[in-house]
């Protein structure tokens, strides 16, 4: 690699991180389109702020230009070619008169190492002479008589804009340089009033600019925004579809988000009917077996009926996990009322336990809401609350609430005998039971853990102030 690739290979680097800025994922889009727009702008006004400038210094040192070769014109009138040098007749100009007046005139000739010889100046000049670059006899014998422009310090410090002419005089076989100066202080403080009044306008205008790309910008992604909304509405359960129209460029997004939802609701709704058509090839040979092992006694049919009935409930427990799973992974669009649920769900179970006067004392907010299937949430409150059932003395409460970050919290308590904590991960298991008097399979808690973990839930098994047994659910829970 030689030098050069060497030297530009650093700011290629630079140019592609700085390009990759606005690539970054994450990046805010409005915040991407309104910097664009600002480093457009701030290099448009930069160059006009510049140019501006530029015009108005350049317009007024033409104007000085003017002035400096009226000068050199009257004072190549008034110049006379004598064999000792060249003598220049009064020129009817007062500052020309006046010492230091900042307007000078003067004539020499080219010297040795080409440099330049006073042969007559102005009074204001005094004893002094118009500076000159070292190098301006050569430009001007080859600028063939043109006048050549350059900036100096006058005699007392001030600046100066000189003009340089060289001409022929009549009798004279030597070129003559002509210089007239004049003091630009006047320029050079109109210039910079200019460029102060210019860049504050500019600054102004920018800012102005970039506050109407800002509102521009916030118009136009107004749509996106729109769409965002929708969609979070979607995922919330307050919508079903995307239902508003939107501008052209983003209505195909639009129409694909509607037709993922109809494909999700495709497959789901196809798995639930796999799910189904199993359960029925199945539970119908199982009952069939469990019938015809019923008619017989031994130890033959016992162990028949007996392992009839576990493959029955491990029908029932995959079935209702693949059917869980199917509807969790559905979640978009559903939203069931909690309060609902429940008090349904006591007024059922307090008819089913009426001999051992249970009470079920139960607390929800009405705009509480579970984002679910409602089966799925009377199935782990069902199996909860029904358990609390089983084992209290005479009580069970229940109460839900939001908890925050788009998650509810229920809470299932009963004044039972309760449950060691050793022993409640057990209980967990799929077809655990601690007691083998009690009905039941041993897989409702399983099913609730299950299904709870299914929607990105927990279950925790911990000890009530009522005595017994406390299930705390976590879920996720549906915004209003």
């Amino acid at each position: 690699m030689s030098e050069a690739q060497a030297a530009a290979e650093p700011r290629k680097g630079v140019a592609r991180n700085w390009l990759g800025w606005f690539r970054r994922p994450g990046r805010s889009l409005t915040r991407r389109l309104v910097w664009l727009a600002a480093i457009w702008m701030l290099l448009a006004l930069v160059l006009t702020g510049w140019g501006l400038t530029s015009l108005f210094r350049e317009s007024a040192l033409r104007r000085l230009g003017v002035t400096l070769n009226e000068t050199i014109d009257q004072a190549v009138l008034a110049a006379t070619a004598t064999p000792e040098g060249v003598t220049v007749g009064p020129i009817l100009d007062q500052r020309t008169l006046n010492i230091y007046s900042g307007k000078y005139w003067a004539v020499a000739e080219p010297a040795p190492n080409d440099r330049l010889r006073t042969l007559a100046r102005s009074r204001s000049l005094w004893d002094t002479d118009l500076t000159a670059p070292a190098d301006l006899p050569p430009l001007l014998a080859r600028a063939g008589g043109e006048t050549i422009s350059y900036n100096a310090v006058g005699p007392a410090g001030e600046p100066l804009r000189v003009a340089a002419s060289m001409k022929q005089l009549p009798g004279r076989e030597a070129p003559v340089v002509f210089l007239a100066g004049i003091d630009r202080s006047a320029v050079d403080a109109d210039t910079r009033q200019f460029a102060t009044v210019t860049w504050v306008a500019l600054l102004i205008l920018g800012a102005v600019l970039v506050a109407a790309v800002l509102v521009q910008v916030q118009i136009g992604l107004r749509p996106l925004y729109g769409l965002r909304n929708e969609i979070a509405a979607v995922r919330k359960g307050r919508k079903a579809r995307i239902e508003r129209d939107y501008p052209v460029e983003i209505q195909p997004l639009a129409e694909q988000v509607n037709r993922l939802l109809d494909h999700n609701q495709e497959v789901v709704e196809r798995q639930r009917t796999h799910v189904g058509n199993l359960a029925h090839a199945l539970k119908t040979p199982i009952s069939v077996m469990l019938a015809e092992a019923g008619t017989t006694e031994g130890p033959l049919p016992e162990m028949v009926r007996r392992q009839t009935k576990v493959m029955q409930g491990q029908v029932d427990h995959h079935l209702r996990r693949a059917r869980a799973a199917a509807r969790a992974a559905h979640g978009l669009g559903e939203r069931t009322p909690v309060a609902e649920v429940i008090d349904e769900l006591a007024v059922m179970l307090e008819r089913v336990f009426e001999r051992r006067n249970v009470e079920i004392d139960w607390r929800a907010p009405d705009e509480l809401g579970f984002l679910g299937e409602r089966q799925d949430l009377q199935e782990i409150l069902g199996n909860l609350i029904e358990n609390a059932c089983i084992w209290c003395k005479r009580r069970v409460r229940v109460s839900a609430g939001p908890s925050g970050l788009g998650q509810m919290i229920a809470v299932v308590e009963d004044d039972g005998p309760g449950l060691p904590e050793d022993q409640r991960e057990t209980v967990l298991k799929r077809g655990a039971r601690l007691d083998e008097s009690a009905p039941g399979s041993g897989l409702g808690l399983s099913i609730v853990d299950e299904l709870v973990r299914a929607y990105g839930g927990r279950l925790t098994l911990g000890q009530s102030d009522l005595g017994g047994l406390k299930a705390t659910l976590e879920l996720p829970a549906a915004e209003r």
